[in-house]
């Protein structure tokens, strides 16, 4: 009986893109250098995630990589933190890495990272209440880009001094209007944590469902290729 493929989840967070992964047969390992005691995977590994794809990605079928870029972002997005001032910038190291491993790998972030545009996803793509632009760099191009629907409405709460409703809610901070616990968990389709700050570093799961269909896809032509 063949053994479940093995990806690895690199500065996984609390396992948004873990969770479809999951779903779908893969043996999930998450790596991030804080703890994560909500992580959805199999396995977690506590550390840095450019040390430990450079030793330990080749051992894997695939790998996603959601490495931080805040200086893109005006909120803190992902989990790999610097204790000096200033932001890392780890995105050109983790491509560097991903690389040299030889093994099908898809980087995420958000938009305006350096991160090569081969897909643009948007909650509004697949009926979320919540917008989260994100961006998907790949090993492979086999990808098809869905359509932007436009954005039913504005996000709800307070934007720039004026009181906003809409179809959508702010999934980051704690401010006036931001939703509650519950309205990020059906907003994501997180549900097996409620602590804002983990649910708020997230991608929705069907990210990874839309993006990872076209991954097993790469990676079993992969594996037909070294037997």
């Amino acid at each position: 009986m063949r053994q479940k493929l093995r990806l690895l989840d690199a500065y996984c967070g609390v396992g948004g893109a873990s969770r479809w992964y999951q779903t779908v047969g893969f043996h999930v390992t998450g790596v991030d250098i804080v703890p994560q005691p909500n992580y959805i995977g199999d396995v977690f590994v506590q550390g840095d995630a450019v040390d430990f794809i450079r030793s330990n990605g080749h051992d894997f079928d695939a790998i996603h990589a959601s490495p931080p870029c805040q200086s893109a972002c005006s909120l803190t997005k992902g989990t790999n933190r610097n204790l000096e001032r200033g932001y890392p910038q780890l995105i050109s190291a983790t491509r560097g890495v991903l690389v040299d491993t030889g093994r099908p790998w898809v980087i995420e972030n958000v938009v305006g990272a350096p991160v090569r545009r081969d897909m643009l996803l948007c909650g509004e793509m697949f009926d979320l209440g919540v917008i989260r632009h994100r961006l998907f760099e790949t090993s492979w191009w086999s990808l098809m880009q869905p359509h932007h629907r436009r954005h039913r409405g504005r996000v709800s709460g307070m934007n720039h001094g004026q009181w906003s409703v809409g179809p959508y809610v702010q999934v980051y901070g704690n401010g006036g209007g931001k939703g509650t616990s519950a309205q990020w968990q059906a907003a994501m389709g997180i549900d097996w944590t409620d602590v804002r700050r983990e649910i708020a570093e997230a991608i929705p799961p069907v990210y990874a469902e839309y993006v990872g269909a076209f991954l097993v896809d790469t990676v079993h032509l992969s594996d037909t290729k070294r037997t």
